[in-house]
């Protein structure tokens, strides 16, 4: 076995312990900081993973996107709006108020609880795109970045086809940039994953970062092209 099969299982592994005790706890979601900053959102709405669930705020995957923008001189804000064991029932429950913000960009990182719970796939399909319609509808000029996932395998071959699936299907109903896999090269790495085996630790968002930052970076420079 290679050693991204062995990565991956033991990821596999890892969601089967999740799906297990389904249900991890949600944090509250207090004030974004920063409204009075009028620069374009790069808004990162997902759950745990987004949040950086057992690190300090800095070591998120998206602070350190805000660490690439501003190395590159670009003039985008990071809003990380990311909820631990949020689903994508409860990201468009809260989208409305982040309409509040001035979003660029929209990178949508959902739908991994939703799969824990062995909920239906197709209603979070029917909820992801009621995200991004409502986004779309308040920020007609929007772009959108959708981060995949994949399943665990005791739901089954056909539940992880469809659901794996969903994501390639809405990012090309929504004319969004595709990330297949956000925890790609991380996944089942011991090194780079907590003891969950599920969520990354510091070095692990380090190379989450790199390759969000790969999907989203295109995004930004031609948003400020004249």
């Amino acid at each position: 076995m290679r050693g991204s099969e062995r990565r991956l299982q033991r990821y596999r592994v890892a969601l089967l312990r999740a799906c297990a005790i389904a249900g991890i706890a949600i944090s509250g979601f207090g004030a974004v900081p920063g409204f009075a900053d009028d620069r374009p959102v790069v808004l990162f709405l997902g759950d745990s993973l987004t949040a950086g669930y057992g690190l300090v705020a800095e070591e998120a995957f998206p602070a350190l996107i805000q660490q690439r923008i501003d190395a590159a001189g670009l003039n985008f804000r990071v809003v990380n709006a990311g909820v631990s064991g949020d689903t994508s029932a409860g990201g468009l429950r809260r989208v409305d108020w982040l309409l509040q913000q001035p979003i660029a960009i929209l990178v949508l990182e959902l739908g991994a609880n939703d799969m824990l719970r062995g909920q239906s796939v197709e209603a979070m399909r029917a909820n992801l795109r009621g995200i991004l319609d409502k986004v779309r509808a308040a920020r007609p000029d929007v772009r959108f970045v959708i981060a995949g996932m994949r399943a665990a395998p005791n739901l089954g071959p056909a539940y992880g086809r469809e659901f794996e699936a969903s994501y390639a299907l809405i990012a090309s109903e929504y004319d969004a940039a595709l990330i297949p896999f956000v925890l790609d090269g991380v996944a089942g790495d011991a090194a780079l994953t907590q003891p969950d085996g599920i969520h990354p630790t510091a070095l692990g968002n380090e190379r989450v970062a790199i390759v969000v930052w790969d999907a989203v970076s295109p995004l930004l420079t031609s948003k400020e092209e004249p």
